[in-house]
């Protein structure tokens, strides 16, 4: 059909990219399929990676990194048994190290590297930082894409984003690319996964505050994901209210006459909220 209004339109098919060609494609497909798959055909979990594939490039580092307040780091100050019980404890196979800030990263260390010592027994060498190497290193806008092949030409698996600043923005792991593709790849270390909006008796709702906005408005009320600031978090939202990091116990009013009160945190940041819904007299006026 769609073939058609174009030919009717005198739109020439050869204007289209190959990639939208493509996506029309699996478009059609599963539209003619409806919803059964002959044998041989490619399944629905196939087409969607495809489609993840097709819309890969569009990303740039900083859209796939684990953000810098999540990164799992080791000082360089650390010793041998606090290394040790790191990797235990996260279970990742190699993690960054830092010398006094995350902003100065010296390297990584891979648990590759630690394994022979601790399954021979052999006595550990006396600075430890001699086994680290060197991640990569990419700026915000390098493309994901990109940041794929850097892994693959260089052989190293861990990249740190680093942003205008030269400060650390976040890590990229080899399997945070693949996910990308493929869909969220979890193993026997992986936590179950997190529940960050909890409701409450009366309409109220528990939240951790890295929440999204946007989770926040399609689950709670659409008002309260709608900001026109750069804030994507629930965290966010309530220090731009407060216009400072606001203490625990603080109740921060939205326009929509929701409640914002903050249930956990410390000096630097929010952690958990309360979210309150809004009483009559509290309602906002049409």
């Amino acid at each position: 059909m769609w073939r058609m209004v174009r030919k009717f339109i005198g739109t020439p098919e050869a204007d289209q990219s190959l990639r939208a060609q493509l996506e029309e494609a699996i478009d059609e497909h599963e539209d003619d399929a409806n919803g059964r798959t002959a044998a041989g055909d490619l399944s629905p979990l196939e087409r969607q990676m495809l489609r993840n594939l097709l819309h890969f490039s569009e990303n740039d580092a900083d859209d796939v990194a684990i953000p810098r307040g999540e990164i799992i780091a080791l000082p360089e100050t650390a010793s041998w048994d606090e290394m040790v019980a790191a990797f235990a404890q996260h279970g990742h196979s190699r993690m960054p190290v830092y010398r006094e800030t995350l902003d100065e990263i010296v390297g990584m260390v891979l648990i590759k590297d630690i394994f022979p010592y601790l399954a021979t027994g052999k006595a550990p060498p006396k600075d430890w930082a001699t086994l680290l190497r060197q991640p990569l290193f990419v700026p915000q806008a390098r493309g994901a894409l990109d940041v794929l092949a850097d892994m693959r030409a260089s052989r190293v698996h861990l990249a740190v984003v680093i942003d205008e600043y030269s400060g650390t923005d976040g890590i990229i792991t080899i399997e945070d690319l693949v996910e990308e593709i493929v869909g969220e790849i979890e193993d026997e270390h992986d936590d179950a996964p997190e529940v960050l909006l909890v409701p409450l008796d009366g309409g109220m709702w528990e939240a951790d505050a890295r929440v999204e906005l946007e989770e926040v408005g399609a689950t709670v009320d659409p008002r309260l994901g709608e900001v026109e600031e750069d804030v994507d978090t629930l965290g966010g939202l309530a220090f731009l209210l407060a216009e400072a990091v606001p203490p625990v116990g603080a109740i921060l009013d939205h326009d929509s006459g929701w409640k914002l009160e903050v249930i956990a945190g410390n000096e630097k940041h929010v952690t958990r909220l309360r979210l309150h819904p809004p009483t009559p007299q509290d309602a906002p006026e049409e």
